[in-house]
C-alpha cells in the first residue's frame, strides 16, 4: 500500500511545534502611548508638507493688481514647483549654507518658454517673490514701442497685455519706450536678453514693475510655473465676496 503524502503545509507547521515540556519567549514591543502615536503622526505631516511645498507645488496668494485682468487681488493660486526642474530653496528654515547649490537647480526637467505665468525671487529684495509673465526669452531682441512689445523686430501677438492708458496720452506712462540707450539717453534699439536671463512684464502693463524697471529675470531664481486658481476673495466686495467664477481657472498660457 502506498504511504499517504504529508501535506506541505502542515508538515512545515507542526514541525514548527515545540517539543513538550520546552517553553520559549516572544518579543513584545512596549505599546506606544496615544499621545506618542499623535506626536508621530504630527511630525509625519509636517515633513511630508515641507518636502511637497518646497519641491513639488505650492499655494500663493495674489497681494497686488500687477498682473490684471489674468490675476486679480485676492487669487489664490497652486504653483508647481516641478514644472521646470528640482531646485533647491533659497534657505533651509531661514538659514544660508555654505556649500550648498541653494537657489540653484538640480536638474531640469522642462524649458521655461514664452506666455509662462511664473513666480521667481525678486532680483533686488531677495526677501520677496514676484509672479510675471515669460516675454522674452535668451538671445531674444526686446523692444517697447509706444506701449507695445516688439520681439525680434516685429510687434509681438500679446493676447494678455492689459493697457488702461489711451494710445494719445501714452507719453505719459513711465517705460513706455524701452531698449538700448545712446549717450544721450535716447532709445536706439532693442535689448538682447543675455544667456540664462529673461524678459518678464506684468499683464497690466501700466501698473506693473518688471523687467523695465530692475532688468532680466534669473533662470535660476525661477520657483516654479503657475497652474491654476483654486480660491479667490474679493475683499472689496459688499457683498457675497468669493468669486466663484474664477474656481479652477487654468493659467497654462
Amino acid at each position: 500500500m502506498t504511504p499517504p503524502v504529508e501535506d506541505p503545509g502542515r508538515a512545515l507547521a507542526s514541525s514548527e511545534q515545540p517539543p513538550a515540556g520546552d517553553t520559549f519567549q516572544v518579543a513584545v514591543w512596549p505599546k506606544k502611548s496615544v499621545a506618542r502615536e499623535y506626536l508621530e503622526a504630527v511630525l509625519i505631516a509636517l515633513v511630508l508638507a515641507l518636502v511637497i511645498r518646497t519641491f513639488f507645488i505650492q499655494a500663493y496668494l495674489i497681494p497686488s493688481g500687477s498682473m490684471e485682468p489674468t490675476l486679480l487681488i485676492g487669487d489664490h493660486i497652486l504653483v508647481s514647483k516641478v514644472a521646470y526642474g528640482i531646485r533647491l530653496p533659497d534657505s533651509i528654515f531661514g538659514l544660508h549654507l555654505d556649500g550648498l547649490p541653494l537657489g540653484r537647480y538640480l536638474m531640469h526637467f522642462g524649458d521655461i518658454h514664452r506666455g509662462d505665468v511664473i513666480v521667481f525671487v525678486h532680483p533686488q529684495e531677495r526677501d520677496k517673490d514676484l509672479i510675471k509673465r515669460v516675454i522674452g526669452l535668451p538671445g531674444d531682441k526686446v523692444q517697447i514701442r509706444n506701449g507695445r512689445v516688439w520681439l525680434n523686430g516685429s510687434p509681438m501677438n500679446d493676447p494678455h497685455a492689459h493697457l488702461e492708458v489711451p494710445d494719445g496720452q501714452r507719453f505719459e506712462v513711465p517705460r513706455d519706450s524701452f531698449g538700448f540707450m545712446d549717450a544721450s539717453g535716447t532709445i536706439v534699439g532693442p535689448v538682447e536678453v543675455p544667456p540664462g536671463r529673461l524678459f518678464v512684464m506684468g499683464d497690466n502693463r501700466d501698473h506693473s514693475e518688471d523687467s523695465r524697471y530692475w532688468g532680466f529675470a534669473d533662470q535660476n531664481d525661477v520657483e516654479g510655473r503657475a497652474l491654476v486658481i483654486y480660491w479667490s476673495w474679493d475683499g472689496d466686495a459688499s457683498g457675497l465676496p468669493i468669486r466663484w467664477a474664477r474656481f479652477g481657472r487654468s493659467l497654462g498660457g
